[in-house]
């Protein structure tokens, strides 16, 4: 399950579908380009750095996403396109006046249904 620590971090998330183009293998063959569901999100750096130890991991949600599991595309090849990018940043200033830059991070979650086996 999706720790219910990062649960905020998904509160933004935008359903969008990654179209990811044909592959050619080292073997000469070629994949059919395919679409995938994805969460794209603005997240700030430093709770990038928190779930970055989760990347490539399948999570699955509740809420309103339940039935849907994510995993964070972090360095998977196929996925170049969609890795973490820059996501600017916001200055803004503190109770005590002093100005400070927060840094955001572009993520993008594979989106999945889950699929339960039920026993009769």
């Amino acid at each position: 399950m999706w720790p219910d620590e990062f649960a905020f971090l998904l509160d933004g998330a935008e359903e969008v579908d990654l179209n990811i183009p044909p592959v050619v293998h080292d073997n000469g063959s070629t994949s059919d380009a395919h679409s995938r569901k994805a969460l794209k999100l603005r997240i700030s750096q430093e709770d990038f750095e928190k779930i970055w130890p989760m990347a490539e991991a399948r999570y699955r949600l509740g809420g309103r996403f339940s039935g849907k599991a994510i995993t964070l595309i972090a360095n998977n090849p196929h996925y170049q396109q969609w890795h973490p990018s820059d996501g600017g940043s916001v200055e803004a200033v503190s109770d005590s006046g002093q100005t400070y830059t927060t840094p955001y991070v572009i993520v993008h979650f594979l989106l999945d249904d889950v699929r339960e086996a039920v026993e009769a």
